[in-house]
């Protein structure tokens, strides 16, 4: 079987001095490879072929027959890494809690310990016949949470 460690060496030789990052390495028992890269302003596919040959170039098909995937990290996918989280602050997210409960908001900022959204909140003020909505901040752990990604917005 291929080694995942050794497959991520060769894409991080590839990525050194760009500005695509590393979002998943995954290999499977029957040595398919999927490299999943991104990049704030897109992933383009003559990245993708380049990478892939890169990879191709440093595996030995003699050793081991392997099928290889090269592409990016998929809009509307699950954030993987943090570089996702920090590339997506500003923009509208949608939560999916350890519970099941969804809440969509505006990222506002990420570290290594977790996320913030700005959340909108009916807010019933005293003596008011009616509520309004309110922008408040929720704090996320990323073991709290099942996923979080990016809402495409038609808008």
């Amino acid at each position: 079987m291929i080694d995942k460690q050794a497959v991520t060496r060769i894409v991080e030789e590839w990525l050194d001095g760009k500005d695509y990052f590393l979002v998943d390495v995954s290999v499977s028992p029957d040595d398919k490879i999927v490299v999943e890269i991104d990049h704030a302003e897109g992933v383009w596919i003559d990245d993708c072929v380049e990478l892939s040959r890169f990879i191709e170039s440093r595996l030995n098909r003699e050793e081991e027959d392997y099928e290889l995937e090269v592409g990016s990290a998929g809009i509307g996918q699950p954030f993987k890494v943090l570089k996702q989280y920090l590339m997506h602050i500003g923009k509208e997210v949608e939560v999916m809690d350890a519970a099941g409960k969804k809440w969509t908001g505006i990222l506002r900022a990420a570290d290594e310990a977790g996320f913030t959204i700005a959340i909108k909140v009916k807010v019933k003020p005293e003596g008011a016949k009616r509520p309004r909505l309110e922008e408040q901040d929720k704090a996320f752990a990323y073991d709290e949470i099942k996923y979080t990604k990016y809402l495409i917005s038609f808008k």
